[in-house]
């Protein structure tokens, strides 16, 4: 099997992306300092597919303990997921977020070039558009306007990338632009797993809902949208997942250097109170809920235009939002087992 680095392999998008891996015949090995993470999902792993994954336990910006990796493992190409994710956070400690999000890519590009490793795909984020005045948003709306150090960490990340590539003809790197991940595996062996408060939406759903807080709060409702929240668009992270192997597959089959950007979306949009709704249908349990102020650094209206992800990639979202919130909960469950 050919061998691909899954930097933040133990985390939501990069657990399940080592499932779709191992099933289409590609070895994921994984690096994870497991400080966003437990060692349970490795264990649902295994379960999942049969084989016990392989963790290097290191920070991926410590460059000599990734060197080590690399030599050792002797990868094809490399998934990069290790990043600070959380918007509000981003706001609250913002050199935090641009010292491991920034630094850390910087480092796996130096290692990369040192084993001659040349196809990365990176995980970007609807986030680099800001408050786009363009509804859905394409590959081509304007981004570099971020609302949170979060995302701006990712327009430089990009621009790193494409720099870099522009000065490495033989570096092939794809950025996938992310919109909002959310679900489970499933199995339920595998699912978001937030350390202490939730920083995201649905978790903190399934959270409130299994009384594990008291209640979740909706940052503003006054909003110009349907209902006066935010409006998101909402991705099982299954789809999502396969999108990454998708990408490795297209990259592999490049005969000159590339480096392109994809929308993984729904291509629709839903409110906040909508994802409650829809949660409360499907799990059949009410959600405590209060509204609160805006949140800094929130958009009012996200979501994107697929086509080009389609029209490449030949990708596109099977399961629904309700499927997501379905396995979002049968998770929830099960962690408390």
């Amino acid at each position: 099997m050919t061998k691909t680095i899954v930097t933040g392999g133990a985390g939501f998008i990069g657990s399940h992306t080592c499932v779709e891996l191992l099933a289409a015949g590609l070895e994921p090995v994984l690096v994870d300092d497991l400080r966003n993470s437990d060692e349970r999902v490795l264990r649902g792993l295994a379960e999942i597919t049969g084989r016990q994954p392989v963790l290097h336990r290191i920070d991926c910006g410590d460059a000599d303990a990734l060197d080590r990796v690399f030599a050792a493992e002797r990868p094809g190409s490399v998934i990069h997921f290790a990043a600070d994710k959380a918007v509000g956070e981003s706001v609250q400690h913002p050199v935090k977020y641009y010292h491991n999000n920034i630094g850390s890519l910087v480092t796996l590009l130096r290692v990369m070039d040192t084993h001659r490793v040349k196809d990365l795909v990176f995980s970007s984020s609807c986030t680099v558009y800001g408050n786009s005045g363009q509804l859905p948003v394409t590959e081509e709306s304007a981004t570099g306007e971020a609302a949170s150090p979060y995302g701006y960490t990712k327009v430089v990340c990009e621009r790193l990338l494409r720099d870099a590539s522009a000065a490495d003809a033989s570096l092939r790197a794809v950025l996938l632009r992310y919109f909002n991940p959310v679900g489970a595996h499933p199995s339920a062996l595998i699912g978001e797993l937030p350390i202490g408060v939730p920083n995201n939406l649905v978790p903190f759903i399934t959270q409130a809902a299994a009384g594990l807080r008291d209640k979740l709060t909706v940052f503003g409702n006054d909003y110009h949208t349907r209902d006066g929240s935010c409006i998101r668009d909402y991705i099982h992270v299954v789809d999502l997942a396969k999108a990454h192997v998708l990408a490795l597959q297209w990259i592999a089959k490049q005969k000159a250097p590339v480096c392109e950007v994809f929308n993984l979306g729904t291509g629709e949009g839903n409110t906040v109170l909508e994802a409650v709704r829809t949660f409360e249908e499907v799990s059949g349990v009410k959600v405590p809920y209060v509204i609160g102020p805006r949140r800094a650094g929130d958009v009012p209206a996200m979501y994107a235009d697929t086509a080009k992800s389609l029209k490449v990639l030949g990708w596109r979202t099977q399961l629904t939002l309700a499927d997501a919130l379905r396995d979002a909960w049968r998770w929830q469950l099960a962690l408390a087992k």
